[in-house]
């Protein structure tokens, strides 16, 4: 009988990138009591509803309106309060080299991988005149407002998200499938902007913020991720895309 060929070379740095990002789940002890368990939801439950009213509200300001800037900050706090108070957040691990250390440049790394698709996408959607335009739309707020300002909200949101949806959010939903009820509930609340292609991007994202969160057992890595694709599309989108037709 023959020997089964090895992979090839680069099939294998992949899987040794991919598998401790997202799939090879490290050791953790995050348990509490059931008391807190159920604080920790309800925490949740009111923070869900008092984000989602104030991100629909955000967006809903015309392209330029300086009530856009404290809106969206208020968002953020929304999210990172109701995170912080809902109970114990975990920065998590991965394995690298034989260790558990802090992700940080892996996360990075699978930001920029994800910039790169969206980017590729944005370029075969500017030629597709009604979905350009639902991009477009979103990006009116870095055209005419201060760019310096909307990078400054645009992470911090991506941060506070992080620490609220992969976080307390996460962590309110249990064991049973917590990156699918997160993902849904994630796109739900983004339908609040009224926008179908940021629905989509957090579907996307979304998926891949969880899958981060499930391997590394905390909100480090989703973070760092979140925050590198964030930045990628704020200042790579609105030249490909243009203003709305």
């Amino acid at each position: 009988m023959s020997e089964t060929a090895p992979p090839p070379a680069w099939q294998d740095r992949a899987r040794r990138l991919v598998g401790p990002a997202l799939f090879d789940q490290v050791p953790r002890d995050h348990q509490q009591p059931d008391r807190d368990f159920r604080r920790r939801r309800i925490v949740v439950g009111v923070s869900l509803v008092l984000g989602a009213t104030l991100l629909g509200i955000s967006l809903a300001t015309d392209p330029g309106d300086p009530a856009f800037y404290p809106l969206t900050i208020g968002v953020a706090a929304v999210w990172f309060v109701g995170g912080f108070v809902s109970g114990p957040l975990h920065l998590g691990y991965m394995m690298s080299r034989n260790a558990l250390r802090r992700p940080v440049l892996t996360p990075i790394a699978l930001g920029l991988a994800a910039s790169a698709v969206f980017v590729v996408g944005a370029v075969v959607i500017r030629s597709i005149e009604p979905l350009r335009d639902v991009v477009a739309n979103v990006l009116e707020h870095a055209n005419q407002g201060n760019l310096a300002l909307i990078a400054f909200v645009a992470l911090l949101n991506g941060a506070a998200e992080e620490v609220f949806f992969r976080g307390a959010l996460y962590s309110a939903i249990g064991r049973r499938r917590p990156i699918v009820l997160s993902v849904i509930i994630y796109s739900i609340v983004t339908i609040a902007t009224g926008n179908p292609m940021l629905v989509f991007a957090a579907v996307l994202m979304g998926t891949v913020f969880g899958l981060q969160r499930r391997a590394s057992g905390g909100i480090l890595a989703s973070m760092l991720t979140h925050l590198t694709w964030s930045a990628v599309m704020l200042f790579a989108l609105p030249p490909i895309i243009g203003s709305p037709g």
